[in-house]
């Protein structure tokens, strides 16, 4: 009994002299600096945006067909010297192609008619001034005023018949359809032949979730986006909004316009639209990504002097990638961006170039 006595006292003080001597290996882990990225904290901006996405429509779009039968001649392009072709830019009133027929064109009697202008109305002149002197009755002088009249109808109208043999632009646009037809072929009337399309203004057809409804509102601005312009945004407005709910779909109508003076966007293409219904100036703004949260707690952490401080935050606007802070930071702060996931209070860290 006194032998196994002593053979347990030698054994704790064993232990006693090894742990005395040897590292402590939970201290040691709590000194070990955890390496993180951190960003100094100042005030920026932030919107509220509810995304939509559709179809980009040019505002002004034409397909021009023949109204009358005659030989078919492209015209050239002015600022090329070349026959038009698909892409180029036209002026409103600028003479695409023309169809000829003269036969068509002599049976107008442009020239017979704006002669029968000119008599009719001497004639008229003639009446009035007999009329005032007593020479002819009052219905003489109306019957030279109604011939007068039909003459310059006749004459509008064959000059409306004789525009129909010219393909004009309606507006400044540019051709985005022409057909390939030879030169000094006979057209039918009622052939295709030229589109037309001015896309410096789109429009866009929306449908938004009933939700959103106490949101949106006319006049508010929208950032357009294509994954073809991966760099560049477009400015937009809503232009229109209905204030009807499908039953169907739970969602209601609007339209938008899209400004598109460089022409970046095309006409048909698949936007993504993000609607801002609501701003916030001069407010910290931090990344979603810096944001930790736990039973309905978020919080963050910032650095001072080498150690990781937890802070709960409060928060008001959200984007995308971005969140504003309206509780629990404040400018100057240095947030933990990257490696925040595994601190803790406390925690001694080493901030990161």
């Amino acid at each position: 009994m006194k032998y196994n006595t002593h053979k347990l006292l030698l054994l704790a003080v064993v232990g006693a002299t090894l742990t005395g001597c040897g590292d402590k290996p939970e201290r040691k882990n709590n000194d070990i600096a955890s390496p993180v990225s951190v960003t100094t904290l100042k005030k920026g901006s932030i919107n509220r945006l509810i995304n939509t996405t559709g179809t980009a429509q040019a505002t002004d779009n034409i397909a021009l067909n023949s109204e009358i039968p005659g030989s078919y001649i492209l015209q050239k392009n002015p600022r090329t010297n070349k026959p038009y072709k698909l892409g180029d830019a036209v002026k409103k009133g600028q003479l695409i192609i023309r169809l000829d027929d003269k036969e068509y064109e002599n049976n107008t009697a442009i020239l017979a008619k704006k002669l029968a202008v000119e008599i009719a109305e001497q004639e008229q002149v003639k009446q009035k001034a007999l009329y005032e002197k007593g020479g002819v009755t009052l219905t003489e002088m109306r019957n030279s005023e109604v011939r007068a009249t039909n003459a310059r109808y006749d004459y509008d109208n064959a000059l409306i018949k004789l525009e129909k043999m010219n393909v004009v632009a309606p507006f400044d646009a540019v051709i985005v359809d022409l057909p390939h037809y030879t030169k000094g072929v006979r057209m039918e009337a009622g052939k295709p032949l030229v589109g037309l399309m001015d896309y410096d203004k789109l429009y866009m057809e929306i449908n938004l979730p009933e939700s959103a409804i106490r949101y949106v509102k006319p006049e508010q601005p929208v950032f357009i986006t294509h994954y073809t312009l991966a760099n560049d945004t477009l400015k937009g407005v809503i232009s229109e909004l209905s204030p009807a709910i499908s039953s169907e779909t739970r969602t209601f109508k609007g339209k938008l316009l899209i400004n598109n003076k460089k022409l970046k966007l095309r006409p048909g293409m698949f936007v993504k639209a993000d609607i801002v219904v609501d701003r916030a100036d001069s407010t910290i703004i931090i990344s979603k990504d810096a944001i930790l949260s736990n039973n309905k707690r978020k919080f963050v952490y910032i650095v001072e002097k080498n150690t990781a401080i937890l802070r709960d935050i409060k928060t008001g606007l959200e984007d995308e990638n971005n969140v504003e802070i309206t509780g629990g930071l404040k400018v100057g702060d240095n947030l933990v961006t990257k490696g925040h996931e595994t601190l803790r209070e406390n925690s001694k860290v080493k901030v990161q170039k």
